[in-house]
């Protein structure tokens, strides 16, 4: 089944909230070995201006997660998970994450393309902090393989 190109433009409903906790934020700044003190140690990290612990500009893909989610499990959309392949991924930043921030994604669906049997998907999820602050604007490109 081919991406269906009618869902460009498709927003999806606002996720529900996510609490960025402090232990998410450390054990993500372990995995991607992030060496910022204030990804790691509220003294530090409050010594540099913020309230709390920073989190790594890519740990915006675990709110984001929750919004690709509902793309890639809407029948409509036609996307086969077990052919995608990750195209690209980009941030744009307001502000950065921090630890206590309750953040919400909505995710629209800004490209479908066709080259050569594949399909190719540009998604933007929004996330904005629990007073509708705009955060940080996640971007992927996801490639659906065709058939072989």
């Amino acid at each position: 089944m081919a991406v269906n190109p009618a869902i460009q433009g498709r927003s999806y409903p606002q996720t529900p909230p996510y609490l960025v906790g402090r232990e998410k934020v450390r054990e993500f700044a372990r995995a991607v070995l992030a060496t910022d003190r204030a990804s790691l140690d509220v003294e530090a990290a409050r010594a540099a201006g913020f309230a709390d612990l920073v989190a790594p500009p890519t740990f915006a893909v675990v709110v984001q997660e929750h919004s690709l989610t509902q793309l890639l499990t809407d029948p409509e959309a036609g996307i086969d998970f077990t052919r995608v392949v990750h195209g690209d991924q980009r941030f744009s930043f307001t502000r950065p994450i921090v630890a206590g921030d309750e953040l919400t994604a909505t995710l629209t669906v800004t490209s479908v393309k066709s080259l050569g049997g594949h399909s190719m998907v540009t998604a933007s999820s929004a996330i904005v902090d629990s007073a509708g602050a705009h955060v940080v604007t996640a971007t992927s490109t996801l490639v659906v393989r065709g058939d072989e």
